[in-house]
C-alpha cells in the first residue's frame, strides 16, 4: 500500500501544491505528489509523516487521511493502492527533493502540470475537501500563522476558493461562527493598526 500526501501551502495570494519530479520509472521525469510505500511496522498517519520529510524535508505541518485511490489500472507496476492525505503549510517552506525525485517545487493549482499516475485526481479532492471544510471548520489554522488579522484570514479563504468575497460579509460570518478568538494585540500596517486573532480551538478536520 502506498502513501500519497498533497501538501497545500499560499503563495503571493494563490493555493500552490507541493510537486517532485520523478527520477526513475514509471512515468519517469513527470510531475508527481510525493509518495511512497508504508513500512511493515509504521501507521499510515506515520507513513505519511515520513514520506513527507524525507521526499521534500517538511515537518510538523497538519495532516488529515483524505481518501483510498484503488483503480487496478493506476500503477504500471501492478495492483496498488494509495491511501491519499492532505497536509497544510503555513508558508512556503523550503523544500529539498529526496532520492527517487529530481527536484520538489510548488505549482498553483489552477496551472498545473501533466501528473503522474492519478495524481491529478488525487489533487483535486484535497482541493475539494479543503474548501468544502473552509467555512464550517478551523481547517485554515493550517496556512496561518498562530496570531493573524482578519484580512490575512480573509486572503487565505480567496487564495483557496479562488474567489473574492465581501470584506464586510466575510467578517460578519467569521465572527458568527465564533471559529476565531480576538486578542489584545494589534498589528502595524502602516496605515491603521489591525488586530490580531487567533482559531477559538486547535486546528482539526
Amino acid at each position: 500500500r502506498r502513501i500519497a500526501p498533497s501538501e497545500l501551502t499560499i503563495r503571493e495570494r494563490r493555493l500552490h501544491v507541493l510537486l517532485v519530479h520523478r527520477r526513475i520509472p514509471p512515468f519517469e521525469g513527470m510531475a508527481a505528489i510525493p509518495g511512497g510505500f508504508v513500512l511493515p511496522d509504521e501507521s499510515l498517519d506515520d507513513a505519511a509523516a515520513r514520506e513527507l520529510r524525507e521526499e521534500t524535508g517538511v515537518d510538523e505541518v497538519y495532516l488529515e487521511q483524505l481518501y483510498t485511490f484503488g483503480d487496478p489500472g493506476r500503477d504500471p507496476r501492478g495492483r496498488v493502492v494509495a491511501v491519499a492525505y492532505f497536509a497544510l503549510v503555513p508558508d512556503a517552506q523550503r523544500v529539498m527533493a529526496g532520492s527517487d525525485a529530481s527536484d520538489a517545487a510548488w505549482y498553483p493549482v489552477e496551472a498545473l502540470p501533466r501528473l503522474a499516475f492519478d495524481h491529478a485526481a488525487i489533487v483535486d479532492c484535497a482541493v475539494q475537501r479543503l474548501r468544502n471544510k473552509l467555512d464550517y471548520t478551523n481547517v485554515g489554522a493550517g496556512l496561518l500563522p498562530e496570531r493573524f488579522t482578519l484580512t490575512q484570514l480573509q486572503a487565505v479563504h480567496e487564495a483557496v476558493l479562488g474567489d473574492t468575497l465581501d470584506k464586510r460579509n466575510f467578517r460578519r460570518k467569521v465572527l458568527q461562527r465564533k471559529l476565531v478568538t480576538p486578542l489584545k494585540s494589534w498589528q502595524d500596517t502602516g496605515r491603521r493598526p489591525a488586530q490580531l486573532f487567533r482559531f477559538t480551538a486547535a486546528v482539526s478536520g
